[in-house]
C-alpha cells in the first residue's frame, strides 16, 4: 500500500494544488486583496512542477532521494539558476548588442545544472545512480520553471495594467508546459551527469555532451517557435525522453540498495 501511495502521490499533489488555486482565486475575486494575487501567482507557477517532481521521485527506483536533497535542489537550483542565467544573459546582451536565441538555451541549461553538480560533489551517500541525478535535475528544473513563471506572470500583470485574465493565461500556459520543458531537459541532463560521475569513460562523456546539446536544441526550438502544434511536438519529444530515461534507469537503483553490492545498470554495466 505504501508503494501504491507513493506511485500516485503526484495525483494528490496535483488535485490538492488545483483546489487551493481555485480557493485562492475565489478569495481574490471576492475580496480584491492583492495578497491573494501574489499567492495565486505562487500556486499557479508551482503546482504542475511539484506534481511532476513527485511523479519522477516515485518512479525513479524506490523514492531514493531524501526530501532534504530534493528541497535543496528545487530552492537553490531555482534561485541560483534564474540569477545566473539572468546575469549571464544580460552580460552577453551588453557585449553583443543582440542576444542570439541559442545563447539563451546554452546559458539556461548550464545554469540549471549548477546545483545538481554541487550536490553530486557534496552528497556523501554511495552509491548514487543516474536515477538520483534525474530526480535532482527535475527538482532544479522545477524551481527554475516556477520562479521564471512567477516573473512572467508579474510582467503580464504590469503590461496589462492589472488584468487578472492576462496573469491566468500566463500561469495556465507556462504551468502546464513546465514538465515538458525545463523539468524534462534538466532531468535528463543531470541523469547523464550522474552516470558520468558513477563510471567515467569516453562513452559516458559523449553521452553527457550529446544529452546536454539535445536539451539545448529542444530549448532553442521551444523559444523560437510560436505555434501551438510546434509546442505539442516539442513537449511530446521532451516528455517522452525523460520518461524513457526514467524507465531505463529504474532497474539501476533497486539492485544497488537491495544487494549492498556494486551498482549494475540495466545493460549490465557496473559502477563503483
Amino acid at each position: 500500500m505504501a508503494t501504491v501511495g507513493r506511485r500516485w502521490a503526484w495525483l494528490v499533489v496535483l488535485l490538492v494544488g488545483i483546489a487551493l488555486y481555485l480557493l485562492v482565486l475565489l478569495a481574490l475575486v471576492t475580496t480584491r486583496n492583492v495578497i491573494f494575487l501574489l499567492l495565486l501567482i505562487v500556486l499557479g507557477a508551482s503546482i504542475a512542477p511539484a506534481a511532476f517532481l513527485t511523479f519522477a521521485q516515485a518512479r525513479s527506483g524506490g523514492w531514493r532521494v531524501p526530501g532534504s536533497i530534493v528541497t535543496v535542489a528545487a530552492v537553490f537550483g531555482g534561485v541560483i539558476g534564474v540569477a545566473a542565467a539572468g546575469w549571464l544573459e544580460y552580460d552577453t546582451l551588453r557585449r553583443l548588442g543582440v542576444l542570439p536565441i541559442v545563447y539563451v538555451g546554452l546559458i539556461e541549461e548550464a545554469a540549471k545544472l549548477v546545483v545538481p553538480a554541487v550536490i553530486l560533489l557534496l552528497w556523501r551517500r554511495r552509491p548514487r545512480s543516474p536515477s538520483d541525478g534525474l530526480v535532482i535535475g527535475v527538482a532544479s528544473g522545477a524551481g527554475f520553471a516556477a520562479l521564471e513563471t512567477m516573473g512572467y506572470a508579474l510582467r503580464a500583470l504590469v503590461t496589462s495594467k492589472g488584468s487578472l485574465g492576462a496573469v491566468e493565461e500566463v500561469l495556465l500556459f507556462r504551468g502546464l508546459t513546465a514538465p515538458a520543458a525545463h523539468l524534462s531537459w534538466t532531468g535528463v541532463t543531470a541523469a547523464a551527469l550522474f552516470a558520468l560521475a558513477a563510471a567515467p569513460s569516453a562513452r559516458r562523456w559523449l553521452l553527457f555532451v550529446v544529452t546536454y546539446l539535445g536539451a539545448v536544441i529542444l530549448h532553442v526550438c521551444w523559444d523560437a517557435v510560436n505555434a501551438p502544434l510546434a509546442y505539442v511536438v516539442i513537449g511530446v519529444v521532451s516528455l517522452g525522453w525523460v520518461l524513457l530515461e526514467l524507465h531505463h534507469y529504474r532497474a539501476w537503483a533497486p539492485r544497488s540498495t537491495a544487494t549492498g553490492g556494486p551498482v549494475t545498470g540495466p545493460r549490465g554495466d557496473v559502477t563503483p
